[in-house]
């Protein structure tokens, strides 16, 4: 991997790690992710928190099923749960087509790197 994608890819894994909405697991592999890089465990730890990377990072219409949902209403509470779903439905509209929350933001400017990290 280049050097700048590596260095962009380290500043937003650590982005995503400040996140509040990141989730333990995506958490768990960006840490493999750092503690491998330069190592020869680096490309199965990449690999790894790509595949993490895609199975975290919140497409628009999920986040809007979910803050829709009695479910998003019991994690969120009722007026978070309605201020999510509004924000969603307005970032949808303006063409968004995953969830723009810190963890979400961070996993998506990584992926746009995808190709060049492997």
């Amino acid at each position: 991997m280049k050097k700048e994608i590596e260095t962009f890819v380290a500043e937003q894994t650590k982005a995503l790690l400040a996140a509040p909405s990141a989730c333990k697991e995506i958490k768990a592999a960006a840490e493999a992710w750092i503690a491998a890089v330069g190592t020869d465990g680096e490309k199965a730890a990449t690999e790894k928190y790509i595949a993490e990377l895609e199975a975290d990072i919140m497409p628009i219409d999920g986040l809007i099923a979910f803050a829709g949902s009695e479910a998003g209403v019991k994690v969120f509470g009722a007026e978070l749960a309605k201020n999510i779903l509004a924000h969603a439905e307005e970032i949808k509209g303006a063409g968004a087509t995953y969830c723009d929350c810190p963890a979400c933001a961070a996993c998506k400017a990584i992926l746009e790197h995808k190709e060049e990290m492997l």
